[in-house]
């Protein structure tokens, strides 16, 4: 490309998705940003974008070109620190993603990461959304399941995510505790309302527990967690988070076929950069603390 100023135009426009914020990321007016876009798009021979009133979304193209806009972007700012001296430098944005379970134990550790590197800027992305690395939607991701398999990405088992089943002390104090599988008919019960997850732990509850007795069903993890922090019934939370919580009640040890795995997941375009280095090293340290 001959003219790196409309890339780097349409990289923040892609990232921001308004015309205005790219602007005043890149301090010019928003004239000459439509102008680069208009002038990229005119070279490539393709739409990066739909326009529409809430701003910028990109197309397929445009995504191509975020992703290698962030890892050019990413790449260049470690040269820079080299040059500079200053290569142990960690700054501009990082943007981790997890499932919301885990922002219990992994808030914390991002907060205290961006303490010990105060040019840095943290965008903590959670959510059943997959984001795409492959795509520059996020440096740093910890999924759970099977190891995931896209290509270009570097995977890296993480620690092991042990679940039990807890409910609330108030749920304890007007159901009494679960004595064992066999008492299950007798309590009420929190779970997904995706009957087909392929979570092992959902599985073995369905198979466990009559229909009747899930009496609330949540599509989301954390709003799953509030229900039985809420004394809505019995469910499962990991033992991270659990730990985090003195309002809990372990009804049920963990169980071997409900564990999983956490994978800690980058691009092999950003995992060498400093950066992501830093906080892969200072996650997996911090993780030694964590309940496994």
């Amino acid at each position: 490309m001959e003219n790196w100023d409309e890339v780097r135009t349409a990289y923040q426009v892609a990232r921001l998705g308004t015309v205005s914020g790219a602007a005043e990321v890149l301090g010019v007016h928003h004239a000459t940003v439509i102008r680069h876009i208009d002038a990229i798009e005119a070279k490539l021979g393709v739409k990066l974008f739909q326009r529409h009133a809430r701003g910028y979304t990109p197309t397929e193209a445009g995504l191509d070109l975020l992703r290698v806009a962030q890892a050019t972007d990413d790449q260049f700012s470690q040269l820079v620190g080299r040059l500079k001296g200053q290569g142990d430098e960690v700054s501009g944005e990082l943007v981790v993603t997890s499932l919301s379970s885990m922002a219990p134990m992994l808030a914390p550790a991002l907060a205290d990461f961006q303490r010990m590197h105060p040019e840095l800027v943290i965008r903590y992305l959670t959510g059943e959304r997959l984001f795409r690395l492959e795509y520059g939607e996020a440096h740093v991701a910890l999924r759970a399941g099977a190891a995931p398999e896209q290509p270009d990405n570097v995977v890296q088992p993480f620690l092991g995510q042990r679940l039990a089943l807890y409910a609330s002390r108030d749920y304890v104090e007007r159901h009494g505790e679960l004595k064992g599988i066999e008492d299950m008919v007798n309590h009420r019960f929190v779970a997904s309302d995706n009957e087909n997850t392929r979570a092992p732990f959902e599985r073995w509850l369905r198979a466990h527990v009559p229909a009747d007795n899930i009496i609330f069903r949540c599509s989301d993890t954390v709003a799953g967690h509030q229900a039985i922090h809420s004394g809505a019934g019995i469910g499962f939370i990991s033992l991270w988070e659990a730990a985090c919580s003195s309002d809990l009640v372990q009804m049920m040890a963990p169980m071997d076929e409900w564990s999983g795995r956490i994978w800690l997941v980058t691009h092999v375009d950003l995992h060498r950069t400093n950066k992501v280095q830093s906080f892969v090293r200072f996650l997996k340290e911090r993780a030694r603390d964590w309940p496994q």
